[in-house]
């Protein structure tokens, strides 16, 4: 979408500060967690309105993160034109006012937590407990957490676990609610593999962190390792998907099409070895997302056939 000429507060001004290309992230895990379900389950015990309301909190969830993240870099200053590598931010390129943002950051947790609600009933009064988290979670990370190299952890808790388990778990039959071990190993796949797109993140900002005192877990390892973080954290995830896929499918094919994701991943980093540094690093983003996307079709019809 074209950057130029864009309205204050405008639709297309909200749409670029919404992020859509990161949905990605939030959606993966969800649709894994569902798929597993539905593998157990079929289709005439499968509950599909909660799936859907699975889909839909993690979607306004990641909606709502992009705001506030948005909002406080630029508070911070962390986000200036001149020294930003990564895609421009709604707030500092002056196409959204902080007022209009601030209002927008409660607007979408309350609509979040609307949504969300209705998976009392399905998953009991846990998920209240598990809502508050996903909010303390969208506020913490961008004011605190993102500053202490605990992004990556959270990462594979908040795009991993959380969501994987708990869509699994609610879209269960009320008498076989639990968590499986091969569930939960899904769910780590799901957080390593997504973790690929903050480590490109971090690893393109790691000379602009350093100077603004955000300690990264790249920063804090280096740009040798912080390559290697990005090579490891999409074979580990690649590796336990694989577990999964063959605890769940007999058919042949399901390892055959992970590994698609696997040559895919090889060639990313490859390209991003070559790369380095620099707002070049954006390209690298673009096709790890796409990659994430892929991983995620690829596991999904792996579960199913």
């Amino acid at each position: 979408m074209d950057e130029n000429n864009i309205k204050i507060n405008s639709f297309k001004a909200w749409f670029l500060a919404s992020r859509p290309k990161t949905l990605i992230g939030a959606i993966v895990p969800v649709a894994i967690g569902v798929s597993l379900a539905f593998n157990q389950t079929g289709i005439e015990l499968f509950s599909f309105t909660p799936a859907i309301l699975c889909l839909l909190f993690a979607s306004i969830m990641q909606i709502d993160a992009n705001f506030i993240n948005d909002y406080f870099d630029y508070k911070r200053g962390n986000d200036k034109s001149e020294v930003r590598l990564g895609p421009k931010r709604a707030c500092t390129e002056g196409w959204i006012t902080s007022s209009a943002m601030k209002k927008a950051i409660i607007i979408t947790t309350i609509l979040a937590c609307a949504i969300g609600s209705p998976l009392i009933i399905y998953g009991g009064y846990e998920m209240v407990l598990v809502g508050i988290l996903c909010v303390a979670f969208c506020f913490l990370y961008t004011t605190k957490l993102s500053y202490l190299g605990l992004g990556d952890l959270l990462v594979l808790i908040f795009f991993g676990i959380v969501p994987t388990c708990l869509s699994y778990y609610v879209t269960m039959p009320r008498s076989e609610r639990n968590i499986p071990l091969e569930v939960f190993i899904a769910s780590l796949a799901c957080g390593f593999v997504i973790n690929t797109l903050l480590v490109v993140n971090n690893y393109r900002d790691r000379d602009n962190d350093q100077k603004a005192g955000k300690t990264t877990l790249v920063v804090y390892i280096g740009e040798k390792w912080g390559l290697r973080l990005y090579l490891i954290s999409g074979l580990v995830g690649e590796f336990l998907m694989l577990f999964v896929s063959k605890s769940y499918s007999e058919n042949m094919l399901s390892p055959t099409l992970l590994m698609v994701y696997l040559l895919l991943h090889f060639i990313t980093y490859e390209k991003m070895q070559k790369i380095k540094r620099g707002k070049e690093l954006n390209y690298i983003l673009g096709i790890t997302a796409r990659n994430i996307m892929i991983f995620g079709i690829l596991s999904i019809v792996s579960i199913l056939i």
